[in-house]
């Protein structure tokens, strides 16, 4: 079982990411995933989260309308596209599978 993020990097403020994370090991289309994201020096946050299906979405206040959860089963990826980027969107991004399986993180930076 393994998750695999991707699409971190160095973006300014108010500009736009793209992350993926690639599963493999398991049958992805039975799991719900969900994006986590730890700043420095802050606890773990869940993001956004993603039914198994697609169909239900939920987001964190603080991303509500900028970050959009999505899934293709086919290609056993879940993506996280993030809008309007804000400094205090600086963390470590994970995906997550119920069962406690984690990737290994992608950091995103958000400065000028």
């Amino acid at each position: 079982v393994q998750l695999v993020e991707s699409g971190g990097g160095l973006v300014q403020p108010g500009g736009s990411l793209r992350l993926s994370c690639a599963a493999s090991g398991f049958t992805f289309s039975n799991y719900g995933m969900s994006w986590y994201r730890q700043a420095p020096g802050k606890e773990r946050e869940l993001v956004a989260g993603i039914s198994s299906t697609g169909g239900n979405t939920n987001y964190a206040a603080s991303v509500k309308g900028r970050f959009t959860i999505s899934r293709d089963n086919a290609k056993n990826t879940v993506y996280l596209q993030m809008y309007s980027l804000k400094l205090e969107d600086t963390a470590v991004y994970y995906c997550k599978r119920p069962g406690n399986i984690w990737g290994k993180g992608t950091l995103v930076t958000v400065s000028s």
